[in-house]
């Protein structure tokens, strides 16, 4: 079974609460406070357990030279749920939680001082729970459905981490790692691009505010508007069989989702897409195992590794 990247068409879920305490964090000293979606957010100086069950929030706490006692592991690394540019970074394998119904009674047994779920689905439900454990940095404003962006995402967990410095500079170096592709890529300006999946429940195109798109951007590309006229769910626009070519763009770039790549290289409709007929398409397969993580995780860390080989890849296919 193909690993899953991401709930590309999930419905609200119901968060079930379940019993069991967490650290006293009551006799922790006062840090910094931090502005999200549920309010300003006051956590402990210093925290010494920390668990990361937001998308990427684990990856960023290692980045910042913080290593979670407890993660979740989004796209199913296996092992110590973070790619291979961030393995060395634990000292310890982290306890592996479950993401997108966390087990809260697992998470209260790690006795955290400080949990980051940043980049989540950002439902109250989930973020009450989790609050009950440790105090709790969750999305930001205009973040929910996995639409917090990497900067706000590095902003929140270096603020508190209490490295708001370290934080800005990781930005800021991955922004001329960027840079430095797209200046060494001028082709890639100004070309449209449509970044898809196909799941077992169908198609869809991401949304601009979504990671996927954000990384295409920084190289150059622009979100095609067909997608941009299209009613979004969330973070991603459903597509019917029907209407395959509103997916068309210069560039198509597609992740196959918990199906065979063959579900995708071989449907009609795809091929029938005039940037598939003309060779300006891409489908990230297993055997494009890291770079399809990579472009999907989207952490600071990650973000580094997609900016340094996905242009190898666009430049086969940009006319």
């Amino acid at each position: 079974m193909r690993r899953i990247l991401v709930p590309l068409f999930a419905s609200v879920l119901v968060l079930a609460g379940c019993g069991g305490g967490g650290s006293d964090s009551a006799d922790s000293a006062s840090g910094p406070t931090v502005d999200t979606k549920f309010g300003a957010i006051e956590v402990p100086a210093d925290p010494q357990k920390v668990v990361a069950v937001g998308w990427g929030d684990a990856e960023t706490a290692l980045a910042l030279g913080v290593q979670p006692v407890g993660a979740s592991d989004w796209v199913e690394f296996g092992g110590k749920g973070v790619g291979p540019w961030a393995e060395d970074l634990y000292d310890q394998d982290p306890e592996i939680i479950a993401t997108m119904e966390p087990d809260y009674e697992q998470i209260a047994a790690l006795e955290p001082d400080l949990i980051l779920d940043t980049n989540s689905s950002g439902e109250q439900k989930r973020y009450d729970r989790l609050s009950e454990i440790a105090p709790t940095v969750g999305v930001p404003e205009g973040g929910d459905n996995y639409l917090t962006t990497m900067d706000q995402q590095v902003e929140l967990v270096s603020e508190a981490l209490g490295k708001p410095d370290d934080g800005q500079k990781l930005l800021d170096d991955l922004d001329q790692t960027f840079k430095d592709a797209a200046k060494a890529h001028p082709e890639f300006k100004g070309k449209t691009a449509t970044v898809a999946a196909k799941t077992a429940d169908g198609w869809g195109a991401y949304v601009e505010a979504s990671s996927r798109v954000q990384v295409m951007e920084r190289l150059g590309f622009k979100q095609s508007p067909n997608v941009d006229e299209s009613k979004a769910e969330g973070f991603s626009v459903p597509v019917s069989e029907e209407n395959l070519k509103t997916l068309d763009a210069d560039v198509l770039l597609t992740f196959p989702i918990y199906i065979p790549d063959t579900d995708v290289t071989k449907d009609e409709g795809y091929k029938r897409i005039p940037a598939v007929k003309d060779g300006r398409s891409l489908v990230f397969t297993d055997k494009m195992d890291d770079l399809r993580m990579a472009f999907s995780l989207n952490s600071i860390l990650s973000a580094k590794y997609a900016a340094e080989h996905l242009p190898d890849e666009l430049e086969k296919i940009v006319k």
